[in-house]
């Protein structure tokens, strides 16, 4: 059975940015879609996760930062339920502009915090 969250361009765009990383796989769900390294999660796309209505890529990040992103910037920045209480933060993708380079090095950071070092290293 199709997916239809596949089709949508912000969901590519993610794609297209884990799909640098290496040894990267994509689970899909209901509504929902994750990306690991290994068996590491490392961003998550969320439709209407949770019945929030809010769709977001969340990512981990050193603790503190996540909590620094959404007290600046609560418009773009949120701590998603569960997981924003262990370092995770979501970045909104249903406003008007998104802005894919900080999302590009969100993801990076991210990846790089749970990848086994050789994989790290392989990045440069």
């Amino acid at each position: 059975m199709r997916n239809p969250m596949t089709d949508d361009a912000r969901v590519k765009r993610l794609g297209d940015i884990c799909a640098q990383l290496p040894e990267v796989t994509r689970c899909l769900h209901a509504d929902f879609i994750e990306y690991r390294v290994r068996k590491k999660l490392f961003a998550y796309f969320l439709n209407g996760h949770d019945a929030d209505g809010i769709v977001s890529i969340c990512v981990k990040s050193e603790l503190g930062e996540n909590i620094d992103r959404a007290s600046a910037q609560p418009d773009r920045y949120y701590l998603p339920p569960y997981i924003g209480r262990k370092g995770w933060f979501g970045i909104r993708v249903d406003r008007e502009l998104i802005d894919w380079q900080d999302i590009e090095a969100a993801v990076l950071r991210s990846y790089r915090l749970v990848a086994p070092r050789r994989l790290v290293q392989a990045l440069g």
